[in-house]
């Protein structure tokens, strides 16, 4: 749904909300990341009203980064994804509804309609419905393929994986890739297809990508670029006959016993559409994070907010946007003034590699990289990004404290000398 003049007109007041009353209440739909530190926030501002929370999920509010590793893996357990612990959560005094289902928003009287048929009055309203993931088509693959997005799902597919020897993983994104990682270090036998001609294509840059592959093949993942799945189907045997597809041909059959797809998400905004909020692919927010309804924030996943780095109005699909969203939503619905335009940050664990990106790092035309491995076989290695001289973003490889220097150099456009750049002698905090 565009803006109409009255939207456009409601976004424009960026940070001009009055005040919440000490009365108010305040409904969160969304029990992530998001909705959270938004709930944790609030409280933690000094408001002093009612906050309610309802989130479709069993769980209190989780992190999602440790699904496809450590939860996956077996080496941790869902409790240490909470995002607070039991006293912390319990001293916020805030109304859970948790495994319930918001159906419709009547912006009119302020009410909201749960899957129970009760009703939430709220005088402000959150949108953190966050997104599902997105899932194939061709023949045989509704009871086929399996997907990770929840806590629920990583706790399922960990124990299929242990019954399995032999893995398909379909998407090489970044859910697909630690998939693959992590199935690979738990001993199957993985393969990857991905149909476009690079992995990662829509965050990194084909250097990038390319060191990705490599990384990947050192471990065992197989890797098949171009290629689609065309159809599949269930053995007698619990396995699954899948075949590919490489660049539009018919091509080899493989027999595996678990597949998962990682292709992407979709934003969960069809709540907001229904009740006549502007949504594009995800909901409409201003950099306050207010929606084309003033009563009305989102934040985290689900939000398309205006992004200076980037450019363009977009959704940040990571977990620290998330959490600093979440938060920026909160005070601006207290009635502070907030101006939510992060330096994009995204970061995956992959066989004990560390890769944080920091940044835009695809439109560069320039390539500094500055080596740190200390020991033959090491893998300490920060890209610098360039574009007409000034740095744009940074891709780290084991190199967290070297990312965090540079979001410096990044934020005030500077243009560092190339050498010094790459020189790992030269502390980054002496250039710009």
């Amino acid at each position: 749904m565009a803006l109409n003049k009255r939207d456009q007109e409601n976004m424009q007041e960026t940070n001009n909300c009055w005040p919440l009353a000490s009365d108010a209440c305040v409904v969160i739909v969304g029990a992530g990341q998001a909705g959270g530190w938004a709930a944790h926030t609030l409280r933690k501002e000094g408001f002093g009203g009612s906050i309610t929370l309802v989130g479709d999920e069993s769980w209190q509010p989780y992190e999602r980064p440790p699904l496809s590793k450590s939860i996956l893996m077996g080496s941790a357990e869902p409790l240490s994804t909470h995002l607070f612990s039991d006293a912390d959560w319990a001293a916020l005094d805030i109304n859970w509804i948790s495994s319930r289902r918001v159906c419709s928003i009547d912006r009119q009287a302020h009410t909201l309609l749960l899957d129970d048929g009760s009703r939430l009055h709220w005088n402000r309203l959150i949108l953190c419905t966050g997104g599902r993931s997105r899932t194939l088509t061709p023949d045989g693959m509704d009871e086929t393929c399996e997907t990770l997005r929840t806590l629920d799902d990583a706790l399922r597919l960990r124990h299929r994986l242990r019954a399995a020897q032999r893995l398909l993983v379909i998407g090489g994104g970044w859910i697909g890739l630690e998939v693959a990682a992590t199935a690979r270090e738990l001993g199957l036998d993985v393969t990857l297809v991905e149909a476009g001609d690079r992995l990662c294509a829509r965050a990194l840059p084909p250097n990038m990508s390319s060191w990705l592959k490599e990384l990947h093949g050192r471990h065992g993942v197989r890797i098949m670029l171009n290629t689609a799945v065309s159809s599949a189907c269930k053995q007698a045997d619990g396995s699954f006959e899948v075949r590919l597809s490489p660049a539009g041909e018919l091509g080899e059959t493989l027999v595996v016993d678990l597949v998962i797809a990682g292709i992407g998400m979709i934003a969960n905004d069809e709540l907001a559409s229904a009740a006549g909020l502007a949504c594009t692919e995800g909901v409409v927010v201003d950099a306050s994070c207010r929606t084309s309804d003033p009563d009305i924030f989102a934040a985290g996943d689900v939000a398309v907010s205006p992004n200076s780095w980037m450019g363009r109005r977009c959704r940040l699909e990571s977990w620290q946007n998330a959490q600093e969203q979440g938060i920026a939503a909160a005070r601006a619905v207290m009635g502070h003034a907030v101006l939510h335009d992060p330096i994009p940050w995204f970061w995956s664990e992959q066989f004990g590699v560390n890769l944080q990106i920091q940044g835009v790092v695809c439109d560069a035309d320039q390539l500094v990289t500055r080596e740190m491995a200390k020991a033959s076989g090491d893998i300490r290695a920060i890209h610098f990004y360039l574009r007409a001289g000034h740095l744009r973003g940074v891709v780290g490889m084991n190199a967290a404290k070297e990312v965090r220097a540079s979001k410096k150099l990044i934020a005030t456009h500077a243009s560092p000398d190339l050498a010094a750049l790459a020189d790992a002698l030269v502390p980054l905090s002496q250039l710009g």
